[in-house]
């Protein structure tokens, strides 16, 4: 079997303040890029990722635009340092967006106003204190959606929301129906049920009338067919055109995360090494623990690149 290589990108709660300030001593390109974003976002994106505050740069319409930088730069910082391309792409959530700009199916320019609209979009769909997430650990997930399924009515939803490894589900909906589930599942014996810090219940029912504007705005975007595959969120499945993009980011804003499956698949066709691209290393933990037969590796500065340039 032939060794390959995917190379995957984080989402929203892989950002710290000075995420980037190690890679842009050795890459100075990783100041420009942000310099780019700061101009089409109307502010100084590079100031506030190394001096915060970070309560500013946890708003989820600045983290985004702040990560998908943050790993673009990474990426080119890669390849500048004799990183190979890889065989397959894919991003956790927002990371999506950063697999995208990789397999250059959307412009950077481009994917830079469409998170930022995204994470405006997000925020304005749900009213402050009406949404939320959990983290649920300890339960297997058919456990985890009969839960869900048994507290959601009309008016009151809860949903998984990200299958992030085995044994780790995050679920997201209305605020009184997770505080109900979060009951139910340490009734079931979770060993964990946690309310998360965010200000957004992403992937689920309640970001509909959010992927309707979004929807909109990818309508104005030119999206090519990505030169190398990427693996969505949604379907588990590679984009194949155009079409298959755009209809994959709106469903994704109110689907489930089907990160498990995604890892499973990239098993399953012969991939024996997986790359993070970007801050932080909370994609090689969930890897960790779908499938330890993978050769892991995180690249967020000169050090770890040339580690996994070696590996």
């Amino acid at each position: 079997m032939d060794k390959k290589l995917a190379i995957v990108f984080p989402g929203q709660g892989s950002q710290t303040v000075g995420m980037v300030a190690e890679l842009a001593q050795d890459f100075p390109e990783t100041k420009r890029y942000f310099e780019q974003a700061s101009d089409i976002l109307g502010y100084d994106l590079w100031k506030l990722v190394n001096e915060g505050p970070e309560i500013e740069l946890n708003l989820t319409e600045k983290t985004q635009p702040a990560l998908l930088v943050a790993s673009y730069a990474c990426w080119n910082a890669w390849l500048n340092a004799g990183g190979v391309k890889p065989d397959v792409l894919a991003g956790h959530s927002l990371g999506e967006y950063s697999a995208l700009v990789a397999a250059e199916a959307i412009q950077f320019v481009e994917a830079v106003k469409l998170v930022s609209l995204r994470g405006k979009y997000m925020q304005e769909a749900v009213s402050e204190g009406k949404g939320a997430m959990a983290a649920i650990i300890g339960l297997d997930d058919g456990r985890i959606e009969e839960i869900c399924a048994e507290i959601s009515v009309e008016n009151e939803v809860v949903i998984p929301a990200n299958y992030n490894s085995i044994g780790q589900v995050v679920i997201a909906g209305n605020t009184e129906a997770v505080d109900k589930a979060i009951k139910l599942a340490n009734d079931a014996g979770a060993k964990l049920a946690k309310v998360l810090p965010v200000s957004v219940p992403c992937h689920c029912p309640l970001l509909e009338p959010a992927s309707k504007q979004l929807a909109a705005v990818l309508e104005s975007i030119q999206i090519q067919v990505p030169t190398i595959p990427v693996i969505n969120n949604v379907d588990v499945a590679f984009y194949s055109d155009e079409k298959s993009i755009t209809e994959g980011l709106v469903r994704q804003l109110y689907s489930p995360v089907r990160w498990v499956e995604t890892i499973l698949k990239m098993q399953e066709t012969g991939f024996n090494t997986v790359i993070e691209c970007g801050p932080g290393k909370v994609l090689i933990g969930l890897i960790k623990r779908i499938d330890r037969n993978l050769k892991l590796a995180a690249i967020y500065n000169k050090e770890s690149i040339s580690a996994a340039l070696k590996m």
